[in-house]
């Protein structure tokens, strides 16, 4: 697991409303707490010696700990001036940190195209986040315009992803 994955990982979990999560992999240990809005990760990596031969003798353990803080996101750009002509549309938003796709597997089609009428409840796309694929509803009514995201693409919270005509 490298930098880049436990920064989403913290993030993730930052704007789920956790407490706390505990997450072990073979070598890694890591624990993610939430507290008064600010987000505390401990991560250990133990490192087991192999077992001498002699019958008695346990392994060694090596217990590094370190604190471990997010890194700070980049400044956000200034905010590109909306064409009225895209005023009057409704974006929906990614919920979640994730990866984006279109479709339920490569072998079905898109869950909804530019042109697609969709209502609440209608599925428009899932979300890949930490081996679970989240379908995302639409909360309007209306037709799709505009899709905002390529397939296949990591997406951010709250990351704008469809423009819907709610006409």
């Amino acid at each position: 697991m490298d930098l880049k994955e436990i920064q989403n990982l913290i993030k993730f979990v930052a704007k789920s409303g956790a407490s706390e999560v505990n997450l072990e992999y073979d070598d890694v240990k890591i624990t993610i707490k939430t507290g008064s809005g600010e987000v505390k990760e401990t991560i250990i990596q133990q490192v087991q010696a192999p077992a001498q031969q002699a019958p008695m003798q346990a392994p060694a353990q090596v217990s590094p700990a370190f604190e471990a803080t997010p890194v700070a996101a980049p400044a956000a750009s200034a905010p590109v001036p909306v064409a009225d002509e895209e005023s009057k549309y409704i974006t929906v938003k990614s919920p979640i940190i994730g990866t984006f796709y279109r479709k339920p597997s490569p072998d079905k089609p898109n869950f909804a195209e530019v042109g697609t009428e969709i209502k609440p409840g209608d599925v428009v796309c899932v979300i890949e986040a930490m081996k679970l694929f989240n379908e995302i509803e639409s909360e309007v009514s209306g037709k799709i315009v505009k899709v905002l995201v390529d397939d296949a693409s990591p997406v951010e919270f709250d990351q704008p992803l469809f423009l819907v005509d709610p006409a």
